[in-house]
């Protein structure tokens, strides 16, 4: 005996059943909004198409000469589809000829309801933004059917989406050079697209700014097959050739790459070493039996509440780890001064300028809404999709922790660490 049930049946099925299940739920409200959004829509383009023609639906003619003489004449109405977050409504679009030079006429058009339009702002807006939440395409169209009378498909959301390639692309090329940054945080994370088919790992190389009122603002973002030297200076040339100014801060991970690429063009400028990432190194470089007490003495130092303190336990930690186990002291030794420059600052920044925590929590945010997707459509999609979260409201990036006393020129800023050796 043959077996008829196949996945397509399977899932058609949970999709009638789903129908089914609300198909009795009758909303008042929504009926009677949805009866009356055609008679709106029509009264707003009738609107329109009265101030163009200067007299209203059979209004007389003017007299010749008269200041309030037609422009045109209308000649009927055609149908149109219009789908929003109201539904789908089938209005009539009235249409007219409007007099142009030499006695000849032309077809008026709308502002109203653009020509070929077929869906809302709104309706656009709303299908973008259950995408960018981390709903493939599919999941979108069975969100949506019920709000949309099952009118949204794969290639309506596919479509939505190319819309927003055209800010995306603007926001690549915008000038940078009114924009009063003064520190970039950089860093870069690793997302699964498909490319000639098969699944690969690429890097997306983000930076981060931090504006003189303390705003943090994405500046790039660019997919790179890995995280090297000459990856980081590509989107870096970009940045300068954009009109970005020399920051006071640079606050980075450690990557070689990365550290390279900005020796190359702002080796002057005062480096943090992310001291995150550097707890990591240490703690890769000991057994596990030792992990808790790295860690307890790391942050004793790190989260120590005055420069002279910082020094005072870094001198202790590397005292004591040369001889317990020097593979952790050659591992902080080899971040050197710039683990500690944050310790310059005025203490109210210190939390945010001592890691890359604000590029790292984008990080996390931006996987966690494509986690349903698994693999990325393509390179370019992975780097829009992470703009298009910020760009969108879904993301939102407060000021960072200490912003008051950005403007302060701090004198500590150029003065030099405690020397350290023992």
């Amino acid at each position: 005996m043959g077996i008829h049930s196949t996945k397509s049946e399977a899932l058609h099925s949970t999709a009638d059943a789903t129908h089914h299940l609300f198909e009795d739920w009758f909303d008042p409200i929504e009926k009677g909004v949805r009866e009356r959004v055609r008679g709106f829509i029509e009264e707003l383009i009738e609107a329109e198409l009265e101030e163009a023609l200067s007299r209203p639906r059979y209004g007389r003619a003017a007299p010749t000469g008269a200041g309030n003489a037609p422009c045109g004449h209308r000649h009927g109405h055609r149908s149109r589809s219009l789908m929003g977050t109201f539904g789908r409504v089938e209005i009539n679009v009235p249409r007219a000829r409007l007099k142009a030079s030499e006695g000849k006429t032309t077809e008026w058009r709308s502002k109203t309801l653009p020509a070929y339009q077929r869906r809302t702002q709104a309706a656009d807006a709303l299908i973008a933004g259950a995408y960018l939440a981390g709903t493939n395409t599919r999941r979108v169209r069975r969100a949506l059917a019920t709000l949309f009378n099952g009118a949204i498909g794969k290639d309506v959301v596919s479509r939505v989406w190319r819309k927003v390639q055209g800010d995306w692309q603007a926001w690549n090329h915008r000038s940078l050079a009114e924009e009063p940054i003064i520190r970039l945080i950089l860093d870069g994370t690793v997302v699964r697209v498909r490319l000639d088919r098969k699944a690969t790992s690429i890097s997306l190389l983000v930076v981060l700014g931090i504006r003189d009122d303390g705003q943090k603002m994405l500046l790039a973002v660019k997919q790179m097959g890995g995280e090297t030297a000459e990856a980081w200076r590509s989107v870096l040339d970009d940045l300068v050739g954009r009109g970005l100014r020399k920051p006071e801060l640079l606050i980075v991970d450690g990557g070689a790459g990365l550290e390279a690429a900005l020796a190359a063009i702002w080796g002057d400028v005062p480096t943090q070493r992310c001291t995150v990432h550097k707890c990591r190194n240490l703690l890769a470089n000991a057994p596990e039996r030792l992990h808790d007490e790295i860690l307890a003495d790391y942050n004793d130092m790190i989260y120590a509440d005055t420069p002279e303190k910082v020094q005072k336990l870094r001198k202790a930690f590397l005292r004591k780890w040369r001889l317990r186990h020097p593979a952790v002291a050659n591992s902080l030794e080899e971040a050197g001064d710039r683990l500690f420059t944050f310790t310059t600052l005025p203490a109210s920044q210190w939390k945010s300028a001592r890691t890359t925590n604000a590029i790292e929590r984008l990080h996390e945010e931006f996987k966690r809404r494509i986690k349903t997707q698994t693999v990325l459509p393509s390179a370019e999609t992975a780097a829009m999709l992470f703009w298009a979260l910020l760009a969108s409201g879904q993301i939102i990036m407060r000021k960072v922790d200490g912003w008051k006393t950005l403007s302060e020129n701090s004198s500590a800023s150029s003065a030099q660490l405690v020397d350290v050796a023992v």
